[in-house]
């Protein structure tokens, strides 16, 4: 699907769904396939969209990393929803899919139903975080491309946030690799350089403003998101928060069931049209 001059992948889930349309956002290395074990769940009640991201998957990679800026994406995704004919839309988001995702529903609230955010967070607030933060970002980002994909994958999944993944099934880890392998360094850096978590703007000072229904997921092995999930919740005028046991920061991978079904119970409530 051609937006903004850019291509980008999308798969479309049951159509003719009058429930309402569900928008679906990978987290960093991940792609369309990202919510493949958990997505009928969701397409048994709503039209279901998911995408790769820029520099994801098999969606266009540009060179310029400004092209991955938070607000050029959300305009992106605002552009294929009015592409699919869609006005307006539940959205849940991963990660850097779900900083995305709320980022999408502060600049275009008017166009998003309810919000779910999965491991994810409104930003850095202060300035010096924010600085430092690109500087990881962007020494991450000039090892990947100078190292390859696969170099940097060996190295990923060894961070402490993933180590919950190693209780998971082979076949799934395999799955999970297979998606990161199949990425570009240049797309992945310039993810990073554009729209890592201090290249992004600071989305705390909208959080009190966002009349959006929120329902806010972590799981209890992943303590720094739980925090940022709980902080959000004090905030936000509309927000619900639930943990998951023995699950880190991939529940949808970790806890499938419980996590397909807390979202879809939500979204029945809260983001249907009927």
């Amino acid at each position: 699907m051609r937006i903004r001059n850019v291509d980008y992948h999308v798969v479309e889930t049951n159509q003719e769904s009058g429930r309402g349309t569900l928008l679906l956002l990978h987290g960093f290395t991940g792609s369309h396939a990202t919510y493949d074990a958990i997505l009928p769940m969701f397409a048994a009640d709503f039209h279901c969209v998911t995408v790769d991201l820029l520099g994801h998957g098999n969606t266009d990679a540009p060179l310029d990393s400004a092209r991955y800026g938070m607000e050029e994406q959300a305009a992106d995704l605002i552009a294929l929803l009015d592409g699919l004919g869609v006005r307006e839309a539940s959205v849940l988001g991963y990660s850097m899919g779900g900083r995305l995702a709320l980022g999408l529903a502060t600049l275009y609230p008017d166009r998003i139903r309810t919000l779910v955010l999965q491991s994810a967070s409104p930003g850095l607030e202060s300035e010096e975080a924010r600085e430092a933060r690109i500087l990881k970002d962007n020494a991450l980002a000039d090892k990947i491309r100078t190292r390859g994909v696969a170099d940097f994958v060996a190295d990923w999944e060894q961070l402490p946030l993933f180590a919950t993944q190693r209780s998971i099934s082979e076949d799934a880890q395999d799955k999970v690799r297979a998606e990161r392998l199949n990425q570009r360094a240049h797309g992945l850096a310039g993810s990073l350089d554009g729209m890592g978590t201090g290249a992004q703007p600071s989305l705390w000072e909208a959080l009190p403003e966002l009349q959006i229904p929120t329902l806010l997921l972590a799981g209890q092995e992943d303590q720094k998101f739980c925090g940022i999930a709980l902080e959000m919740k004090t905030v936000l005028p509309d927000a619900k928060y639930i943990t998951f046991s023995n699950a880190g920061h991939t529940i949808h991978i970790e806890q499938p069931e419980a996590f397909g079904c807390a979202v879809r119970n939500w979204l029945r409530i809260r983001g249907g049209t009927e």
